[in-house]
């Protein structure tokens, strides 16, 4: 959330970065809500005065008969803050947040990295949907008979490769102080629009109508919520965790695309790692979850790259986002993988998470999220880029230790 006092004092500035985004929020409107809301504010603090005086000035029934009709005044008063306030909250929580001056303008974004080369297979190689036909990993055919289509069953060795990667991912991460958390896969929808995913939270995520909660999209939406109106000491920071979760998305406008396979699911588990530190630190915290992410994809020598997203193709919440891109054989193609954000103190300050500074100031977190791994997408660039000439797959060094095979064949 953008503050409405860095609105006024800033409004040619957030109304440039709403153009670089592409949204139509109507900053004119918010700020005439909030002087309507303001003018309420003082003219009820007022009324409340007359009615506190009156009782000292006027102690008998006209007293009492004037200071019911100002008890009137007041409610109505207080009505109609509450109907603002529902106008105006919505508006704020749809202002995307600041972006950094290195985020280029449009949605293609610019690729700044390269690291590995695509493999040269001396054998006409295969789709993990080809190769699955042969080593019966990935059920996805029942899975649509109980569920629909975008499910799938994980089996045999595609569920060791998964602990084996949750275990690869603890032992990169838990050096760097990452706490493992395995958070509450529901969440209150206002905590969703708090956090920066309004829109999200409508058109991709499934709601419980009867409980009236949101099954998660990621780990953030829950992590990054667990301190809600709570003041932190700066001695504790930076807090980081490394979560696990299944997560859940209705994939809302991408019907026609990814529909066969486990590349875009309705369900699906991840590692995410989430950090809470101060705004100072925030820049070289992101450089330390974009480091890890990539000595996770090096060390299981996949070929990737780094693309900087553009101003129009990232979350609301974010600041700047880095995307790691895999690449998959039998698409020819970098595919993303994990996902890297800095949001500031834009989700900080719609959950009020602050923290107390050595000389006793008091200041909103940043925050910041950064894929570990999506376990369905980071299965496929293994099965891809390390499957043989018999349709059999090696399995990366680095996961050997976890397993109990170095090799998927039947």
């Amino acid at each position: 959330m953008i503050s409405l006092e860095f609105i006024k004092n800033n409004y040619d500035l957030v109304q440039e970065n709403l153009r670089k985004r592409g949204s139509s929020v109507n900053l004119k409107k918010i700020l005439q809500l909030d002087e309507e809301r303001r003018k309420i504010i003082t003219a009820t603090e007022r009324l409340q005065k007359e009615r506190n005086l009156l009782s000292k000035k006027k102690p008998g029934k006209e007293g009492r008969e004037e200071g019911k009709k100002l008890k009137g005044q007041i409610k109505a008063n207080l009505e109609n803050l509450k109907k603002i306030e529902a106008q105006l909250r919505p508006l704020l929580l749809s202002l995307p947040n600041l972006l950094q001056e290195e985020v280029p303008e449009g949605e293609e974004g610019i690729v700044i990295k390269k690291v590995g080369e695509p493999p040269h297979f001396s054998f006409p190689f295969r789709s993990y949907l080809e190769l699955n036909k042969t080593l019966d990993l990935i059920d996805i055919s029942r899975a649509a008979k109980i569920a629909g289509a975008r499910f799938a069953y994980l089996k045999r060795e595609a569920v060791f490769l998964e602990f084996a990667l949750i275990r690869f991912a603890l032992d990169i991460t838990l050096p760097h102080h990452f706490i493992p958390i395995l958070p509450p896969l529901m969440i209150k929808p206002e905590i969703m629009e708090a956090l920066g995913y309004s829109g999200l939270a409508k058109q991709d995520t499934y709601l419980i109508e009867k409980d009236h909660l949101n099954l998660i999209g990621t780990s953030e939406h829950s992590i990054g919520a667990m301190y809600k109106d709570e003041i932190l000491e700066e001695k504790t920071l930076p807090q980081r965790f490394l979560g696990f979760s299944t997560c859940f998305r209705r994939e809302a406008g991408s019907y026609g695309r990814d529909v066969k396979g486990i590349i875009r699911e309705h369900q699906f588990d991840k590692l995410e790692m989430f950090s809470f530190c101060q705004p100072e630190k925030s820049a070289e915290e992101h450089k330390l979850l974009i480091n890890i992410e990539e000595t996770l994809l090096q060390k299981l020598k996949l070929p990737y790259q780094v693309r900087r997203l553009g101003a129009r193709d990232m979350a609301a919440s974010s600041s700047m986002t880095l995307d790691m891109e895999t690449w998959i054989p039998s698409e020819n193609r970098y595919r993303e993988t994990h996902s890297c954000s800095n949001c500031t103190d834009y989700q900080a300050r719609g959950l009020n998470i602050r923290y107390r500074g050595k000389n006793g100031q008091i200041r909103f977190v940043h925050t910041l999220n950064g894929t570990a791994f999506a376990i369905g997408r980071i299965l496929i660039a293994i099965l891809e880029n390390y499957q043989q000439k018999d349709g059999s797959i090696l399995v990366p060094e680095v996961l050997q230790p976890y397993l109990p095979f170095r090799e998927i064949k039947r």
